[in-house]
């Protein structure tokens, strides 16, 4: 098993998430009104968003399509299926009921691997259509609670969905992180949807409960619209710790849906936690089963493009880097994993490749303006010893800054030149005699002395001495004296 949370006493965090996204089409789920954010509101709207009488729903295609790359991409069966409807009233509702899938979804049993190779199980990714939004006026904290009167924006009514299930397979609050941010890459890669946390396109719903080893579950909440990463990861610490606390005060855990509020860092009651029966769920009368056939999903199947945990553990095989290190993760991410490829068939040092692109070319996206071979250039200057570590990374800028450039030109115009390494050595040996102290600390075993050294090193060359050089002629010297 996983890691788990560092609860006091004993207890065990179970999360489980619901991560509701907003697909990428040019319509909405069952009418032709247009999918598109920011919009004048109620401009996006049409009988059938609106439940008039008379209007009928027809299915997306764009959209199971999208639905099925979500479940293939996360290791699901797609099956046969039906749509039903969630009977509530909430004005941001106007039908009354939602258009969801119950009991036969179109994915299931699928799972997302995280770092460390930690398997967190999808239970199920299943299609429906969004709500309208609500904006409360006149409140101190934006919500209807204290507010004077509310508006309702019915754009994003029947907007597609999907509903990703996973199991309650994460333990701590960064395995939650991950899977929301794994998930996130995922979405983005297989094009389903724009995942715009902040706009509201990928939303997640956080289900908490503690326990003691050995014992059933505990009671779970659930948090609504957690609306980041990081408040995900936040929500998760504070509720879990508010379930401990209470539980060792003699008090019991209601299942109840809870409301995260960012600025103060805690969860509030909403309201009591739904169960399906009160839903009241039947089959949409309207709608026949969804039956994709095989052909479809293996034609969807082979259109996917490599998803990124693949495309992590090549980049990390080509660079040496680690597949779940900062580089991978943030090449891949950035989809400049193809750049650093190229820049290595031009001749370029793989580990200095990746390096580099992680470390400064966050604005340049998937093709920089910087050519591949410019920067194999760059590469090659600092592994050859031609130029310093430090002075690599201001030939970086510089050449960042012109879009490209003849790097032998820019170096020798800034008079950049590393010393070779025996006028480096004699340096060394200068600062030893020098800093007599400082050397007898550092063979004593105090790789704090080790600054002073290389300082007085950098000191004397005038910054043209490479710090790698220099640290590693210390660490001989002081292996051959000790």
């Amino acid at each position: 098993m996983s890691e788990v949370a560092a609860l006091p006493n004993g207890w065990q965090l179970i999360v489980g998430l619901e991560v509701h996204v907003e697909l990428a089409t040019k319509t909405k789920m069952f009418s032709a009104s247009a999918n598109r954010f920011g919009d004048e509101p109620n401009t996006n709207i049409d009988p059938v968003t609106l439940g008039l009488p008379g209007a009928l729903p027809v299915l997306n295609k764009h959209a199971i399509e999208l639905a099925m790359r979500i479940g293939l991409a996360l290791n699901c069966k797609v099956q046969p299926c039906t749509f039903h409807r969630k009977n509530y009233f909430y004005p941001d509702l106007p039908k009354a009921f939602q258009i969801t899938q119950y009991d036969h979804p179109l994915n299931i049993d699928g799972y997302l691997m995280l770092p460390g190779d930690v398997r967190i199980g999808v239970e199920r990714a299943h299609l429906e259509e969004d709500t309208g939004k609500s904006t409360h006026f006149g409140g101190a904290s934006g919500r209807i609670h204290g507010s004077d009167y509310s508006l309702i924006d019915f754009n994003r009514a029947g907007v597609p969905l999907v509903e990703i299930v996973s199991r309650p397979d994460i333990r701590t609050s960064e395995q939650a992180r991950q899977y929301v941010a794994e998930l996130r890459s995922i979405l983005l890669a297989v094009g389903a949807s724009d995942a715009k946390m902040e706009e509201g396109s990928m939303r997640c719903d956080v289900n908490v409960s503690v326990h003691k080893p050995g014992t059933p579950f505990g009671t779970r909440c659930e948090i609504k619209n957690v609306n980041s990463i990081r408040s995900v990861g936040r929500a998760i610490d504070y509720e879990s710790r508010r379930q401990v606390d209470l539980i060792e005060s003699g008090g019991s855990i209601r299942q109840e849906t809870r409301h995260w509020d960012d600025s103060t860092g805690r969860t509030e009651t909403l309201r009591t936690k739904e169960d399906a029966d009160d839903y009241r769920y039947f089959l949409e009368p309207d709608l026949v089963p969804l039956v994709p056939d095989q052909s479809w999903i293996e034609a969807v199947r082979t259109a996917l493009p490599v998803l990124p945990a693949a495309r992590r553990q090549a980049l990390a095989e080509l660079c040496g880097v680690d597949k779940d290190g900062e580089s991978a993760i943030v090449v891949v991410e950035r989809g400049q994993d193809d750049y650093v490829r190229e820049v290595i068939s031009a001749g370029g040092d793989a580990r200095r490749a990746v390096v580099y692109v992680q470390q400064a070319f966050a604005e340049q996206g998937a093709s920089p303006k910087v050519s591949a071979k410019d920067l194999a250039a760059l590469t090659i200057l600092e592994r050859d010893s031609k130029v310093t570590s430090t002075q690599a990374k201001t030939l970086l800028t510089d050449l960042i800054e012109a879009g490209g450039g003849d790097v032998l030109a820019m170096a020798a115009k800034r008079g950049f030149e590393a010393l070779d390494t025996s006028a480096v050595e004699a340096m060394v040996d200068a600062a030893i005699a020098a800093e007599p102290g400082a050397w007898q600390k550092y063979c004593s075993g105090e790789e704090k002395a080790l600054g002073a050294l290389v300082g007085a090193v950098m000191k004397s060359s005038k910054g043209k001495a490479d710090g790698k050089v220099i640290t590693t002629l210390l660490q001989s010297k002081r292996a051959r004296d000790t």
